[in-house]
C-alpha cells in the first residue's frame, strides 16, 4: 500500500505541497484532481523521490517507494521517448536498467491489451500518432510489472474519442495486473468514471478525499462543489457516463 504521511514540499522559499496525507491500496485507483498550479505534478515528483520532502514520509508497504520500482506514464507521450530509438528499445529501457530479461509472452499480452500491433514497436516516436505513442508509454510503464503506476495527465494530449478508449484500456489492464494507480488530472469526468477515490488538491493542500461516487453526489467542501458543478455545466461528467 502507498502511504503519503503529512508530506510538505518546498521550492526555494515557496511551500508547494503542505501536509499532504493520502493512501492507496493495490488494484485501486486514486485520482487527484485540481486546477493548474495546484501541485499535482509536484506530488508525483515527491512520490518518485524527485522532489525532496521538507517534512513527512512516503512509503510503499512500509518501505521507501523506490524499492517497489514505481512506473510513470507522462503527459506528452512523444517527449517521453528518445526520438532516435525504436519504440521497442524504449520499451526495453526499464528492464535493461534492472538487468531483467524480456518475457515475450508478457510483451504480447500487454500489446494485445493495449491494441498495439507488433510492427508498431519497430517505428520511431515521430512515426506514430499521439494516441499510439501514449499506449506504448503505458506498455513501457507496465512491462516490468510494477505494483504502483503513476499517471501524470495521461489523456490530456489526446482527442476526446481516443481519451475515452485509452482510459478503458488502462482500466481493463489494471483489473488484469492488479497494480495501484495514482492519476493526477484536471479532468473530473475521467476521475468520476474510472477512479475508486477522488482527492481534491487546491493550492498545495488536500481539500477532501472520498469515494468517487460520493464526491459526485455530494462534495464535502465548497471548492469541491465548484469543481463538480463546473464539470456538469461543461458536460464532462455526462460524456464519460
Amino acid at each position: 500500500m502507498l502511504t503519503v504521511e503529512h508530506v510538505s514540499v518546498e521550492r526555494g522559499k515557496t511551500l508547494v505541497l503542505e501536509d499532504i496525507s493520502l493512501s492507496l491500496a493495490p488494484n485501486r485507483t486514486l485520482t487527484v484532481v485540481g486546477e493548474s498550479g495546484a501541485g499535482k505534478s509536484t506530488l508525483i515528483a515527491a512520490i518518485l523521490g524527485l522532489a525532496p520532502c521538507t517534512s513527512g514520509q512516503i512509503l510503499w508497504a512500509g518501505a521507501p517507494v523506490r524499492r517497489c520500482g514505481p512506473a510513470l506514464v507522462m503527459q506528452e507521450p512523444r517527449s517521453a521517448f528518445n526520438p532516435v530509438l525504436s519504440l521497442r528499445r524504449s520499451v526495453m529501457e526499464p528492464l535493461t536498467a534492472r538487468r531483467a530479461r524480456l518475457d515475450d509472452n508478457r510483451l504480447k499480452t500487454l500489446c494485445d491489451g493495449l491494441e498495439i500491433p507488433p510492427d508498431l514497436l519497430e517505428r520511431r516516436p515521430a512515426q506514430v500518432s499521439i494516441g499510439q505513442a501514449q499506449r506504448v508509454g503505458i506498455l513501457r510503464a507496465l512491462i516490468g510489472a510494477p505494483p504502483l503506476v503513476l499517471f501524470d495527465e495521461p489523456l490530456s494530449a489526446l482527442d476526446a474519442v481516443t481519451q475515452k478508449h485509452t482510459a478503458r484500456l488502462i482500466a481493463d489492464l489494471q483489473r488484469q495486473e492488479g497494480f495501484a494507480a495514482l492519476i493526477v488530472t484536471h479532468d473530473l469526468g475521467y476521475a468520476a468514471a474510472f477512479a475508486d477515490d477522488i482527492a481534491v488538491l487546491r493550492a498545495g493542500r488536500i481539500e477532501e478525499q472520498t469515494a468517487s461516487r460520493a464526491f459526485i453526489d455530494a462534495p464535502q467542501t465548497d471548492y469541491g462543489r465548484i469543481l463538480r458543478d463546473a464539470a456538469f455545466s461543461l458536460g464532462a461528467l455526462e460524456r464519460v457516463a
